[in-house]
């Protein structure tokens, strides 16, 4: 295996990986890369599916995925944006038509109205979250760094600040600016349906 700087797989940094995946292609320096987060893709599954034989499935088929999305898209933080991959990967096995159900239609039955909204619940929450991944776009970058950094990557303000090298103070003013500033974006989004 070639590794920038001579350094061993385990000692590489996500960066490090992913420059060296692409300058060679290798699988192995992918699958190094890979490894370190297969568990968070197997959670992300899991709360979708809920069958942990279908999770182990998913947990392949995007692997195989990375090797052609990586020399699409230009990744900074290959943690948050496979978080975002597996959660795409999991919403677009749900919504292919094997995954719906037909019964034949009972005019007998009486429905409860409440029911009938489950569906709606789940495409609003989904709908809201395509918004606030757009909002989140709409960051400054200190700030969207930041915010991702707490937020979806759960990091604390020390760590950002030694991840970013922002001073702690500046990390928790990104952090409580970002946050108001994606309310604000989300409310307008709402008030523009």
């Amino acid at each position: 295996m070639i590794f920038l700087k001579n350094i061993s797989p385990q000692d590489s940094t996500d960066k490090e990986l992913l420059v060296a995946y692409k300058e060679t292609g290798d699988m192995n320096i992918l699958s190094q890369l890979y490894q370190r987060y297969m568990d968070l893709v197997f959670g992300v599954c899991l709360k979708y599916f809920k069958d942990g034989e279908r999770c182990k499935d998913a947990v392949m088929d995007i692997f195989n995925e990375l090797h052609t999305k990586l020399r699409i898209h230009e990744v900074d933080n290959f943690r948050g944006w496979l978080h975002v991959l597996a959660r795409n990967y999991c919403l677009m096995q749900l919504r292919s038509p094997r995954n719906f159900k037909t019964t034949e239609f009972n005019s007998h039955l009486m429905y409860s109205e409440q029911n009938t909204h489950l569906n709606g619940d789940i495409l609003e929450k989904e709908e809201n979250f395509k918004k606030l991944e757009q909002c989140i776009d709409t960051l400054a970058h200190d700030q969207k760094r930041a915010v991702v950094l707490f937020y979806l990557e759960n990091k604390c303000y020390n760590e950002i600040a030694e991840i970013t090298g922002y001073e702690w103070n500046k990390v928790r003013s990104y952090i409580q600016n970002g946050k108001r500033n994606l309310k604000i974006c989300m409310e307008n989004k709402k008030q523009n349906i």
